[in-house]
């Protein structure tokens, strides 16, 4: 009887301390970006894939961190491009624009689309950093300019 008691405790203990912090994370991560403040993807000039869950994206001055939902490893294989989809309701009355809400994705030429977890903006510092680190890049160029029908 003696024995059961603490690992219960163990277990209260551990369920108490994960549960509240993954709730945050997950708060944090879903606070979407003023829509003047949105990634404009007809004015990407670079982005580079940092690894399986990171990009980075420059439009003109601003500088964005985008974090994948789940590991997205081919993100930004050739043919070369990153192609951004904006949920339906930003398709529609933000212009296509990316701010890191629930149902926008990511995704190269000929591969399945990653779900965004998160977007915010970096400094150009960082955004140097990174890039330096990155797998894969290339330019705005390879962005489409029509937003695809769902």
């Amino acid at each position: 009887m003696k024995m059961i008691t603490p690992t219960l405790l163990l277990i209260v203990i551990a369920c108490t301390h994960v549960g509240p912090v993954k709730a945050s994370e997950t708060a944090a991560a879903r606070s979407p970006l003023p829509a003047a403040e949105c990634i404009d993807t007809t004015q990407i000039n670079e982005w580079h894939i940092v690894d399986a869950h990171t990009a980075i994206v420059r439009t003109g001055p601003k500088r964005y961190l985008v974090t994948l939902q789940h590991a997205c490893p081919r993100l930004g294989m050739p043919p070369a491009g990153l192609i951004f989809r904006p949920n339906r309701s930003n398709a529609a009355v933000n212009r296509g624009r990316i701010c890191g809400e629930v149902g926008e994705t990511v995704r190269s030429r000929n591969q399945p689309p990653c779900a965004i977890e998160s977007i915010g903006k970096i400094d150009k510092t960082r955004f140097d950093e990174m890039s330096a680190q990155a797998k894969r890049h290339g330019s705005g160029a390879d962005q489409p300019t029509a937003i695809p029908a769902h």
